[in-house]
């Protein structure tokens, strides 16, 4: 439980500060564009350390990883909350996500390596309770942590908590030996090559959309690195003796379609939990804990849907539960492609109910298919791929959706422009409804006004418009993931830890 609660705090700091941006960039006089770095420093870092993870463990056992891992990141999220300047939080931001990062694979490691296969159902579904709540409860704790106190608290609030899972890990975690002879010659070539490869990759993912990519020179130098260490990492862990990322894991046929479907669902959960309060904020002007109200939906199902899904996965195919939880994830999507400016609360509901019901079965089987087809020694370094695809998915998500809406939006304005003109009689008389609701006195003053409105109404359209065809964009690619589900092994049901050694 202790090891859970801890997981949960690092999942939960990627988005807390999500819906707080501002408040942050004015208490620390940043940029807008410096500012976005409070989430992308934490984000690059925790990518870094999660395939790292396995092999820590290892040597240093999972008990002493994860103390030092709670306590440090503990000590980073205090840090967090002294920040004066924005090159300090950006510091003290990616040492609290690198630090904190090896929580989340050893909590799925510790799952099936600790428990017996007849528990193994009821900590799969608790783990993805905890691991699929966690970014859909970040946006609304921040926008009530920060509109009630002040936004030091995004990272105070982690200190008591997790000082406690700190010192519970220590005291009641399983002792097992540390195999510091694994340190002699180890990978550190390797080390640097995945640092190299993931960090600039997640940069690049972050900031590509927003500086026009390769037309950026910064881009495209470090795409160029991404590539070169990229191809240097595979090769030079697949050839050295005592690899610090063991790749030969995806020989393994569903642990291999598994971190595909890790993929998928990161797309879908940090997209959807990205782009909704997106729409809710620029179209229809909602605040933070408004947003957070709205999005409280999806949790609440999600909760709802945990005690079905663990007693389902007792008794159903894991493969035939992850199809239901894909297509009812993906049609929740589908819902939400119907979307017009004046969609609130209300019309939100059932498309996110409908994802909040599916994540749960989209998370639990694929824990089992993934992990549950390996021998408990490969676990570790394992559990470690299997959680990065999907913060990659989430990743390559948010680039993918950012730049789809760019463009969508330019589309959609390029459309609408072209149907409002002076020979179209509908236009014309807008115009005149606009200009005659403002004061007379404004003379010309008013006709522009008008324009500027119409222009405004215009563009709050196009983006209805965009948000609408990233949402079945977004559809299509879970519609697509269906079509692997035959490619995956049959596994023991609520099994777990080598199904079939």
């Amino acid at each position: 439980m202790a090891m859970v609660v801890g997981m949960f705090m690092a999942i939960l700091d990627i988005q807390i500060v999500a819906s707080s941006i501002a408040q942050i960039q004015s208490g620390i006089a940043a940029s807008a564009d410096e500012a976005t770095w409070v989430q992308t420093s934490y984000l690059v870092a925790e990518v870094v350390m999660i395939p790292l993870s396995g092999w820590l463990s290892r040597v240093f056992s999972t008990r002493w990883l994860f103390f030092v891992s709670a306590a440090s990141f503990t000590l980073a999220s205090a840090l967090c909350a002294m920040s004066w300047s924005i090159e300090s939080m950006i510091v003290f931001r990616a040492l609290q996500g690198f630090l904190g990062g090896a929580m989340i694979p050893t909590v799925f490691t510790t799952s099936f390596t600790l428990f017996p296969p007849k528990r193994q159902p009821s900590v799969s579904v608790l783990i993805g309770l905890v691991a699929t709540m966690a970014p859909t409860l970040g946006p609304t704790l921040g926008g009530w942590l920060t509109e009630s106190t002040s936004w030091h608290w995004l990272f105070l609030v982690n200190i008591v908590p997790g000082a406690l899972v700190a010192v519970t890990v220590l005291l009641f975690a399983r002792r097992e030996p540390m195999r510091l002879d694994m340190l002699r010659g180890f990978d550190l070539t390797g080390i640097v090559l995945v640092a190299l490869f993931l960090g600039t990759l997640q940069y690049v993912l972050e900031e590509g959309n927003r500086n026009d990519w390769l037309n950026d020179r910064t881009i495209s130098v470090l795409t160029t690195v991404t590539v070169i260490a990229g191809i240097g990492f595979l090769w030079r862990e697949l050839t050295a003796h005592h690899p610090v990322v063991d790749l030969r894991a995806f020989s393994d046929s569903n642990f291999a379609v598994g971190c595909f479907y890790s993929f998928v669902i990161g797309v879908g959960l940090y997209g959807s939990v990205y782009i909704v309060p997106l729409f809710l904020g620029q179209v229809r002007g909602y605040s933070a804990l408004e947003i957070g109200i709205a999005m409280m939906v999806t949790g609440a199902f999600q909760f709802l849907s945990a005690p079905l899904a663990g007693n389902l996965i007792r008794f159903l195919d894991p493969r035939m539960m992850l199809g239901i939880g894909l297509a009812l994830f993906g049609g929740g999507l589908w819902l939400n492609s119907a979307l017009t400016s004046d969609w609130g609360y209300w019309e939100m509901f059932l498309p996110q109910a409908v994802r909040g019901l599916s994540l749960m079965f989209c998370f639990v089987p694929i824990n089992t298919v993934a992990l549950g087809h390996l021998p408990p020694e490969r676990v570790p370094n394992a559990s470690g791929l299997y959680n990065l695809m999907r913060n990659l998915g989430g990743a390559v998500g948010l680039a993918a959706i950012n730049t789809a809406l760019t463009h969508r939006i330019d589309h959609h304005m390029l459309r609408l422009s072209e149907r409002l003109t002076a020979a179209r009689g509908n236009a014309t008389a807008m115009v005149e409804s606009l200009t005659s609701r403002f004061d007379p006195t404004l003379g010309s003053g008013a006709d522009l006004v008008a324009l500027k409105t119409l222009w405004q109404l215009t563009r709050r359209e196009a983006l209805t418009l965009a948000f609408s065809d990233v949402m079945m964009m977004m559809a299509g690619v879970f519609a697509i993931s269906l079509l692997l589900l035959p490619l995956l092994q049959p596994v023991a049901r609520g099994g777990g830890g080598g199904g079939e050694h």
